[in-house]
């Protein structure tokens, strides 16, 4: 598992400590709530260092909220990589 996490550090320069704040952040959260979801995204997109543009971030939300989110890998990476 400490592979995983050293792969995750290295390919998006996200400490793990910080994948496990954020992961302890949203247990039990809300994701109904879209307060709850852009805050989530917000945190993301920093701890990233990735600008989500506001078109994006409501396509993200709208999608979470609406728990129309794709499980599939490659229709998750197109609603993220969307213009």
């Amino acid at each position: 598992m400490s592979d995983l996490f050293d792969n995750i550090e290295k390919k998006t320069n996200v400490k793990k400590e910080d994948i496990f704040k954020l992961a302890d952040s949203v247990a039990g959260a809300d994701f109904t709530d879209e307060k709850t979801v852009r805050r989530l995204v917000a945190n993301v997109a920093k701890m990233a260092n990735v600008p989500v543009p506001r078109e994006k971030e409501d396509r993200i939300v709208e999608a979470i909220v609406n728990k129309n989110v794709p499980l599939d890998l490659s229709q998750l990476s197109k609603m993220f990589n969307q213009k």
